[in-house]
């Protein structure tokens, strides 16, 4: 981060990440399946935010867009380029557990020079290796700083170091980095997960520490940077703008939302066995919590292997109680299945959004502008 100061009109300082400058210190989440494509990701960047596109389902997503059937790598290229094609900075963010498509999406990820690759749900511990990242930063994501360090120590022995890290909170939507039982934990409030994760970048060489999960304002922002966080990651005020790639059903589910709308789920919860953040009013989590859904996986990216090496199980196959079917639910709040119950994800700070807006609105809001 420079050392440019707030001023009394808190002004944002720009970000640095391996050697780019971003104008605002602000990160648009890469939310999956889907609502975080193209449009939104070159959208943010030209306002001068780093706009980050979702891998999960890109395949299917690109396909029926272009009418062309894409594999897991082309799909990441060909997002990612259609987004540079504007000015800024532009990402994308690479779940950790969606094995299968985790090296082709990096690969094709680093081929279409993203500026920066955000990886989590999972530690990230071998993505330095995978291809060497020329000029695309590698930006692991922590829920603490133990986390952290394992990632520190591992990249350092291939002779890497993170360009920056994001560390999520528990207000976060989606998956959350914590076990049910922490979650509401005085000591994993991001407030108090900062300062330590912040001593690990600095033991580590003083690369950036972006926080994420709950950020909403402007005043939240300057909060963090004047704690020393050196940027933030949003995805809740992103989900709900005319250029995400969400449903109009989804964007008004998050518009009508109240607090006690918005739950973190277990079981019946996400067949990879995070917590998991979720509008009570979703068709998909209301037939599964009613014992309803019927038992449907056909897609299969959060498949694990089985104890012959083959990614065949999910336990969204087997159980239509304990679990819903996040591939199928997510796609179809994207609009890419319809006939298909959808699910709807959001941030636990969701229910303060009260209408759908624009990504300039929105950004310049966050930057502070006055109009």
């Amino acid at each position: 981060m420079e050392n440019n100061d707030i001023t009394s009109r808190q002004i944002l300082p720009s970000l640095k990440i391996k050697g780019r400058t971003i104008t605002s210190p602000i990160i648009q989440g890469g939310m999956g399946v889907g609502v975080s494509l193209a449009p939104l990701a070159s959208a943010v960047a030209r306002e001068g935010g780093i706009g980050i596109i979702s891998s999960a389902a890109l395949d299917r997503l690109v396909s029926k867009r272009t009418g062309k059937t894409l594999n897991t790598y082309e799909a990441a290229y060909e997002e990612i380029s259609i987004a540079k094609s504007t000015t800024g900075i532009v990402g994308i963010n690479i779940m950790v557990a969606l094995q299968q498509d985790y090296e082709a999406s990096v690969i094709g990820a680093i081929d279409a020079h993203a500026d920066v690759i955000i990886s989590g749900a999972g530690l990230p511990l071998n993505l330095p290796v995978i291809k060497d990242p020329r000029d695309t930063a590698l930006i692991p994501i922590v829920s603490s700083a133990r986390a952290l360090e394992l990632i520190c120590k591992k990249w350092e022995r291939v002779g890497y170091r993170p360009d920056a890290v994001v560390l999520e909170g528990p207000l976060a939507g989606g998956h959350l980095g914590f076990r049910f039982d922490q979650i509401n934990l005085e000591s994993n409030k991001l407030e108090n997960l900062f300062p330590p994760v912040k001593e690990v970048a600095i033991q580590h060489g003083g690369f950036p520490v972006i926080v994420a999960g709950g950020i909403y304002t402007h005043s939240d922002i300057v909060k963090f940077i004047r704690m020393g966080a050196d940027g933030v990651q949003m995805g809740t005020r992103f989900l709900v703008t005319e250029e995400s790639s969400a449903t109009q059903a989804y964007k008004q589910a998050v518009v009508d939302a109240k607090k006690e709308d918005i739950l973190i789920v277990e079981k019946p919860g996400s067949p990879c066995g995070l917590p998991f953040v979720v509008i009570k009013s979703s068709p998909m989590f209301v037939s599964t919590l009613n014992g309803k859904r019927k038992l449907k996986c056909d897609k299969g990216y959060v498949l694990t292997r089985d104890k012959n090496g083959k990614y065949t199980q999910c336990n969204a196959q087997t159980d239509n109680k304990g679990y819903f079917c996040i591939c199928n639910g997510l796609l179809s709040s994207a609009d890419y299945s319809p006939q298909e119950e959808p699910l709807y994800t959001v941030g636990l700070n969701g229910y303060r959004v009260d209408k759908i807006t624009n990504v300039k609105e929105l950004m310049d809001e966050l930057k502070g502008v006055i109009r």
